[in-house]
């Protein structure tokens, strides 16, 4: 078994979709698409990979995923208990995970009488050996927002979460990292500090996705399909982008979501037009 195990994280076997895609106007032609659907966070298994790559790969990673494990200490009349519970998720720009949260719920219970928490991302879904697989557990405190941006990201990621998230008891909360647990795999395994984690900077982009997103779904909706099916070799029609920050893009497509990475992040805000242009131009030339 320990053979197997030890064969399978060399090889890089991983089952969720996503795929890094190196485009950049200043490097298009460089660029060149993986097409396989499992191809997924093999970046944990790569044994060139070094320390400096594992931030970044945690980033895909949290990006990559729609939902987490919320974990807290809920109060009782026996004593604190550690609680956990399944949340969806939105990840910010500064890879902050944003939170809907009902006032009902235990965990918002716990969350108004200790802030801190931790969420579980787990990247092993499709796996044979699961624990060959990549996992993130995020420290940090939940706070409540009102920020309206925080709010667009989470429902352009959920949007079947409009339906209640005008309701006077859900609430959104911000979770302010702290630092990072990574599992992912044979001899990848560390913790990561909130500095290290930072992600890159692109000036704009963050006021201007909302724009973005939705000039991309309701005029170019072929391109994004292009980016789905071409680029990723995902399946089905209906695929739309939810988010753009300046390491990727995300796209869903009812209940399945996908990121398509770029090996080189946006300098500014201003840079995305074209780079989106120049994925389209890269996905027609697939054959």
């Amino acid at each position: 078994m320990f053979l197997r195990t030890a064969w399978l994280l060399l090889q890089g076997h991983s089952g969720q979709r996503t795929v890094d895609h190196a485009i950049t106007d200043r490097a298009a032609a460089a660029a060149s698409p993986a097409r396989n659907p499992q191809a997924n966070n093999c970046g944990f298994f790569e044994p060139k990979m070094t320390q400096d790559d594992l931030p970044r790969s945690v980033r895909d990673l949290l990006r990559g995923l729609d939902r987490a494990a919320l974990a807290s200490a809920l109060p009782g009349e026996t004593g604190t208990w550690p609680y956990a519970s399944l949340v969806l998720v939105a990840v910010d720009h500064d890879l902050s995970p944003i939170l809907l949260l009902s006032d009902l719920a235990e965990h918002t219970k716990a969350i108004q009488a200790d802030g801190r928490v931790s969420l579980l991302f787990d990247g092993t879904a499709g796996l044979e050996q699961p624990l060959t697989g990549p996992r993130v557990t995020v420290l940090g405190r939940a706070e409540r927002t009102t920020d309206e941006r925080s709010k667009a990201r989470f429902l352009s990621r959920h949007p079947d979460a409009a339906i209640y998230a005008g309701f006077k008891d859900f609430h959104f909360y911000r979770v302010t990292v702290e630092r990072t647990h990574l599992v992912g795999g044979f001899g990848k395994i560390r913790w990561i500090a909130r500095a290290e984690l930072a992600s890159p900077e692109a000036p704009g982009l963050a006021e201007a996705e909302t724009g973005i997103v939705m000039h991309m779904n309701e005029d170019h909706s072929d391109a994004v399909q292009l980016y789905a099916g071409k680029l990723l070799g995902l399946d089905g029609q209906g695929w739309r982008m939810t988010g753009i920050d300046p390491e990727g893009i995300d796209l869903r497509q009812r209940g399945q979501v996908a990121r398509l990475s770029f090996d080189q992040p946006l300098a500014t805000g201003g840079e995305a037009r074209k780079v989106l242009v120049a994925l389209v131009a890269k996905a027609r030339a697939v054959v």
